[in-house]
């Protein structure tokens, strides 16, 4: 029997011939990844095991998600990480002004490639499938003790295969693809599997499209998702990174728990209701419920073509007066090619804020908190309840197509509402 993609990933780093689902194999990791939440408490439990890093070159840290620090308490904690980075000489370690959303961050920078196995003290992690690796979130511990020893436990996940046909209309984006996606199969449909994504409707996605849609693979309950590598990917790789890479191909005859079929082309602009990722509808079903805020950012949706379908509805146009839009790059080099294009002044000039790079209120940091009976329509990846601000809050997914459009009607809407 042949191998998916995530299985021959895991068998070449566990030094086997061949791997099944639910055989456990100790794994050496390409790249370990902590934020300032997630490190510090890995930190303290690296510093137990008494041995110095692995690799200084495959450690990544990056303070994001309550960087600029918003209070003492995150202060501290960058500042522990930004001690351990320089006790280590950590290669990869990216101080506020150089720093973005990890998961914009490190594809970025060209730190993830095909075929190797990532993890990270992230639930998101997972958002380096897009490039053909195997990414996936784990605990603080698992990071401390991979940061030491450069290995880690896995039990090796089956997979469901998600076959894709068809090409998108205007306007629908990858985050329409995937919460689709969960909205069929549910929060939990794809506990512990990996998604693998293939099929002719592949090439129709772009880069941006794909990491979205392995970003939010955990929201469907998933180990990991990953996409084949084509020449899309490797247009992306190229002079991004020096790093060698070796892409793997699913077996023609591998084993898969689950086949899903969706036609790019017949989808729509959908969002998310509260409180889970798997509440989908169009968003011509949803009837008129008026907004208090708009986000449109974080580790899902804060690249520059997100940002591009943003200002292209914004432009000239104004924010609604009882709307409040935020606007966060990704990363610095999105920030930067999003002012060089005049995004950021068109922002602006609609009525909008626009932020440094941080995941913020995507987790009820800061920049953004709802308060009681609130609601948002955001880019973000999560709409559990509380996950924004007050527990009587309301947070709607949806891409930034819809996200820019409802900005505007202050309502939800969708952009055919706003432009033609």
């Amino acid at each position: 029997m042949g191998m998916t993609m995530t299985e021959k990933i895991l068998a070449r780093h566990a030094g086997l011939d061949s791997v099944r689902p639910g055989q456990l194999i100790k794994s050496r990791v390409d790249l370990v990844l902590g934020n300032d939440i997630t490190a510090p408490p890995a930190i303290k439990e690296f510093n137990k095991i008494g041995r110095p890093v692995f690799d200084k070159n495959k450690v990544v840290l990056v303070p994001d998600h309550f960087a600029p620090n918003k209070d003492i308490k995150s202060a501290q904690m960058t500042k522990t990480m930004r001690e351990f980075a320089r006790e280590h000489e950590i290669t990869h370690y990216f101080e506020v002004g150089r720093m973005g959303i990890e998961h914009v961050l490190l594809p970025e920078a060209g730190l993830v490639v095909p075929g190797e196995v990532i993890i990270g003290a992230d639930s998101h992690t997972c958002t380096y499938g897009a490039v053909g690796a195997f990414a996936t979130g784990v605990g603080s511990t698992d990071m401390g003790t991979a940061m030491a020893t450069g290995d880690t436990w896995f039990k090796v996940p089956s997979s469901i295969k998600v076959n894709l046909t068809g090409k998108l209309p205007p306007w629908v984006s990858g985050k329409d693809v995937i919460l689709t996606l969960i909205g069929r199969i549910g929060v939990d449909g794809a506990r512990y599997q990996s998604l693998e994504f293939a099929g002719p409707g592949v090439s129709e996605l772009s880069m941006t499209d794909r990491l979205t849609i392995a970003n939010m693979a955990i929201e469907g309950g998933a180990k990991n998702g990953i996409f084949p590598v084509d020449d899309i990917t490797r247009s992306y790789l190229n002079g991004r990174t020096t790093k060698p890479y070796e892409a793997v191909v699913a077996d023609a005859d591998a084993d898969y728990a689950e086949m899903i079929d969706i036609d790019l082309s017949a989808l729509s602009p959908v969002v998310a209701l509260p409180h889970l990722p798997e509440n989908v509808k169009r968003v011509s079903e949803v009837g008129t419920i008026a907004i208090d805020q708009v986000v449109i950012g974080s580790c899902t949706n804060g690249r520059i073509e997100d940002l591009e379908q943003a200002a292209q509805i914004m432009a000239g146009r104004q924010v609604h007066p009882k709307v409040r839009a935020i606007i966060i790059p990704g990363s610095q080099a999105v920030y930067l090619e999003a002012m060089e294009r005049g995004y950021i002044e068109t922002f602006i000039r609609s009525g909008a804020v626009v932020s440094t790079p941080t995941c913020g209120p995507c987790l009820g940091g800061y920049m953004g908190i709802l308060a009681a009976g609130e609601k948002a329509v955001a880019t973000t990846n999560r709409n559990f309840r509380g996950r924004m601000g007050h527990v009587d809050s309301e947070v709607y997914l949806a891409g930034p197509a819809v996200a820019a459009a409802s900005a505007i009607l202050g309502r939800i809407g969708a952009p055919g509402e706003v432009v033609a």
